[in-house]
């Protein structure tokens, strides 16, 4: 039950729930495309994407320097979870621009 409410208390945090709505709607992004469409420091957005990974929701893979984030749905409630934040996020907002924002970019434009 301990890994089920870490995985819950990942999603009351409004920055979090910016980086698992983009990575359900683009599958995997690099920590800068993430920056970049967030409009937030490298720190901040790796700070979450920690938490995140250490709740169980996101997987890494490192490319080089670069670092690809994509969601993680190993248990059937966890993907039951994203499906329904997959569906429901993109009604806030908020976070429909910041979805708007990144299919605005081209793919990797924001790495340097």
């Amino acid at each position: 039950m301990k890994k089920q409410m870490q995985q819950f208390k990942a999603l009351a945090d409004e920055t979090r729930l910016r980086l698992l709505a983009l990575l359900l709607s683009a599958g995997e992004l690099c920590v800068c495309d993430l920056t970049a469409t967030l409009q937030l420091p490298q720190s901040t957005v790796s700070r979450h994407l920690a938490y995140l990974k250490g709740a169980g929701w996101v997987n890494d893979r490192r490319v080089g320097v670069w670092i690809y984030y994509s969601i993680c749905t190993d248990n059937s409630l966890q993907y039951d979870i994203a499906e329904v934040l997959r569906a429901r996020l993109p009604e806030i907002p908020a976070i429909a621009d910041d979805i708007k924002r990144l299919a605005s970019f081209s793919e990797g434009a924001s790495c340097a």
